[in-house]
């Protein structure tokens, strides 16, 4: 070799520091994007256990469910248009805004000195919280290969499942032992850390070129449809009855309002969600699928720490607890079928496989009792579990290896929005059966429910069932053992829909280089 052509090589060969400094920034920003998905995630579920004690303090027993349902909107109207937002302006900007707006509610929250104040600072958490999760998975697509992706997924993946399983438990525990404003404060450490790390460590281009046109207009049908279908899915067979006009009406809305949106968005310059997406099989089959996984999830998670409370005389930590089976079938295909696609490149059969698994899971929890061992129930949360993990951060995973980088952002809000929307929705009918089926599982067992209150079956809670003769404690647990476990095979057919429809992904080959043209931000010092 000459020497010209040494010092060419030399001059093209990478620095030692600069590889070294680049993992390194590499690994800060990953730990940010993995605070920001567990920020996210646990507060979906962390107000739970501790709703009791916070309505006993502010005095707001009625507007209990708008602490739940204020958070849970804001963060669905927000979910797409961050995502918009980020293919728009740049990702970190976005990002910042959203950790700090979020940070900005949960410390409000935490002060709040009635339930006015709770359910308007956890909306302000919600709209925070929505760009959390779209920000953290849009930012890894933007840094890390397809290829190399499926392992940094599956650890999103983990995050959010142990997240929202632990949720419950860590809110009970903090109640329990620091006040239940701590639920809010814990996320102020966390979002620090967050927020500093992704501000020194992250670098991603920024958009240039012409100031966009925002789609204000869609972004005001689309906000005003999310609005009913939350509405719907929160009142649906409970303050309102199904038939009622009130959920009559909202649906009405809904459906106005999403066709007026589609209107708006085939004509708007910059659409909020690009209808041309819907013509991408890659995005509309794993958005399916992704919902019928959702409602797995979702409704093992929200109905079994009733049953265990109910029918086995757990209290609210120990049914936390009672789920972590659950948690550890989930962590472990999350990161074994993460790390397997990006050592393979093949990525179809996980949903497939999920699917089989998740429905044999479903099948195990129906067959509970109130006799069954709860080593039976941790075997069906476990087998659960393993099924759900194969799927849902893979998923996205497919999707965003098939857009174009211009859409990756809105692609993958859009995807988690569906299916969100979709969950709220099933999972809402699910609790209107299991109601109706406990209604007549109590008639049946003759159970004396005078004593319950009012509002009856719909105010039952471990505590009253706790203070009534043990008669009609035994009734109303065999009641709850006949009526709640069916619920869970309701939801076989639902996933093997999903398995039908994962069959008709189509298998592209994933990118070896990131959206900027490398391979990664740097090499995995997690590999």
């Amino acid at each position: 070799m000459t020497h010209s052509s040494a010092t060419n090589a030399e001059s093209v060969a990478p620095d030692a520091d600069d590889v070294a400094a680049n993992k390194k920034r590499f690994a800060w920003t990953f730990t940010g994007l993995m605070l920001a998905m567990l920020l996210a995630a646990l507060d979906q579920t962390i107000v739970a256990t501790a709703l009791p004690t916070i309505v006993g303090d502010l005095n707001g027993l009625e507007s209990l469910s708008w602490v739940v349902t204020a958070y849970l909107l804001a963060g669905t109207i927000g979910l797409p248009i961050y995502g918009k937002a980020g293919d728009l302006f740049g990702r970190k900007p976005v990002f910042v805004f959203a950790i700090v707006v979020f940070l900005i509610g949960s410390i409000l929250a935490g002060l709040s000195q009635n339930m006015t104040e709770l359910i308007a600072f956890r909306a302000i958490q919600g709209i925070g919280g929505g760009g959390l999760m779209i920000g953290a998975q849009a930012i890894l697509a933007d840094i890390v290969a397809p290829r190399d992706r499926g392992r940094y997924m599956g650890y999103m993946g983990a995050v959010f499942g142990l997240s929202s399983v632990g949720g419950p438990l860590i809110g009970g525990y903090l109640t329990d032992h620091a006040g239940w404003r701590w639920v809010f404060y814990i996320n102020m450490p966390l979002g620090l850390l967050a927020l500093g790390t992704v501000i020194v460590a992250l670098h991603v281009h920024r958009p240039v070129g012409a100031k966009p046109r925002l789609d204000y207009l869609g972004t005001a049908l689309l906000a005003a449809a999310s609005t009913a279908i939350v509405f719907v899915s929160s009142w649906g067979g409970g303050k309102y009855d199904w038939a009622s006009p009130e959920i009559f009406g909202l649906s009405a809305a809904a459906i106005v309002c999403a066709f007026l949106f589609v209107i708006v968005e085939r004509r708007a310059a910059e659409p909020i969600l690009p209808l041309s997406l819907f013509r991408e099989r890659n995005f509309v089959i794993p958005t399916a699928v992704g919902i019928t996984v959702a409602i797995a999830m979702f409704a093992t998670v929200s109905y079994l720490p009733t049953y265990f409370q109910m029918v086995n005389g757990a209290n609210a930590t120990k049914a936390g607890l009672m789920l972590i089976p659950m948690i550890v079938g989930l962590l472990l295909t999350s990161i074994v079928t993460g790390r397997l696609i990006s050592s393979t490149g093949k990525y179809k059969i996980y949903p497939i496989l999920g699917a089989v698994v998740a429905a044999g899971g479903l099948v195990l929890l129906s067959r509970m009792n109130v006799d069954s061992s709860f080593w039976f129930a941790a075997l069906g949360m476990f087998v659960a579990g393993l099924g759900i993990g194969c799927s849902m951060q893979n998923l996205v995973l497919i999707t965003q290896n098939s857009v174009a980088h211009r859409v990756l952002g809105v692609a993958t809000s859009s995807t988690n929005y569906f299916r969100q929307i979709g969950a709220s929705l099933g999972i809402a009918v699910f609790g209107s059966l299991f109601v109706s089926r406990l209604t007549d599982a109590l008639v049946a067992g003759h159970v004396d429910t005078s004593q319950i209150g009012a509002a009856g079956v719909s105010s039952l809670t471990p505590a009253v069932l706790s203070s009534l003769p043990a008669p009609a404690q035994e009734g109303i647990a065999q009641a709850f053992s006949t009526a709640l476990p069916p619920i869970f095979l309701y939801g076989v057919p639902i996933v093997l829909l999903g398995l039908v429809l994962a069959l008709f992904v189509k298998v592209e080959p994933l990118a070896e280089a990131s959206p900027d043209g490398t391979r990664e931000m740097a090499a995995s010092p997690m590999a």
